[in-house]
């Protein structure tokens, strides 16, 4: 390949994860927006990646296809790191940001194993704690954001426990927003720990299996509000470090923004995950509203 048609697919590829983020990640793509233009391409490679791997089960037509695509990101991972030509504009514009900015193969691996291993999840296998949703949370959204102030040249220990408390936060409110679509799905809540469904009365054991029960309405919100406000924690927890963050560190940070309009969108409708209001506008609130939100912080170098 000549040196003009490796930047034309370079180019294309680049284009084709700032598209891919947009369609399936609007709130997370208005925020890599606010990114210095500096940024922004290696930013959108990795949220794109991120896309890839999460929807690779909901796309799917059989289980086993989703679990196989994951199994290929990760196979590609490796090759992405041995310099092996991977014809995939995600993995084309990986490649490229791993070889300018020399991101962490053990952030990229961490992401997508916690993808098949939930993936590999049984139907009735909940997760026993809040404290795996964490993890999980910190495995899927946190690295992302190291891997992005990774690719800034940001070396801050302040930034970086921000970032793990802002992707857990991110992502314990994203999986409660989708809990009716799992429960559509599979039909289970795969996602409520059984502890907390266990403390309000949502766990029911059938013939040696676990499942969610939605009986309750009152007690599936009241589920949804102890776990929002784990997620609440852990953005406090950020913003009190924001004095020791970096300037350069805060647009990188700016998806606690998002984190909490979900969150207030969720005690607005009392925690029922089910009312149709979150489903409208960005996470719950006028397109406009959210954009003003996040310029707002942007302007002000908050996060």
């Amino acid at each position: 390949m000549n040196a003009s048609s490796k930047s034309s697919s370079l180019r294309s590829a680049f284009s084709y994860c700032v598209q891919q983020v947009r369609s399936y990640d609007y709130h997370h793509y208005l925020c890599l927006l606010q990114l210095p233009p500096e940024m922004r391409r290696a930013a959108f490679a990795l949220r794109a990646f991120n896309v890839e791997t999460a929807k690779a089960m909901d796309v799917a037509s059989d289980p086993k296809i989703g679990l196989m695509r994951l199994v290929w990101w990760q196979e590609a991972i490796g090759k992405i790191y041995a310099k092996k030509l991977i014809e995939h504009p995600i993995a084309l514009a990986l490649s490229s940001v791993v070889s300018e900015h020399k991101i962490s193969k053990a952030w990229l691996k961490r992401s997508v194993e916690a993808r098949i291993q939930d993936a590999q999840r049984e139907p009735d296998e909940i997760p026993k704690t809040t404290e795996e949703l964490e993890k999980y949370a910190e495995d899927t959204q946190s690295t992302i954001l190291y891997m992005t102030l990774q690719s800034g040249g940001i070396n801050s220990t302040a930034a970086d426990h921000a970032a793990s408390h802002i992707g857990k936060a991110s992502g314990l409110a994203l999986l409660l927003k989708s809990l009716p679509y799992h429960a559509s799905r599979h039909r289970q809540f795969a996602y409520i720990p059984s502890e907390v469904a266990s403390k309000h009365g949502l766990l029911i054991k059938d013939g040696g299996q676990t499942g969610i029960s939605i009986e309750s309405r009152e007690g599936l919100c009241n589920a949804v509000f102890e776990m929002a406000s784990v997620a609440n924690s852990h953005l406090q927890k950020a913003r009190a470090l924001a004095k020791t963050v970096p300037a350069e560190a805060v647009p990188v940070l700016l998806p606690a923004v998002p984190a909490q309009v979900l969150l207030d969108s969720l005690r607005r409708v009392n925690f029922d995950v089910f009312d149709p209001r979150l489903q409208r506008g960005v996470l719950g609130i006028p397109p406009l509203w959210f954009q003003l939100k996040l310029k707002w912080h942007s302007w002000r170098g908050r996060y």
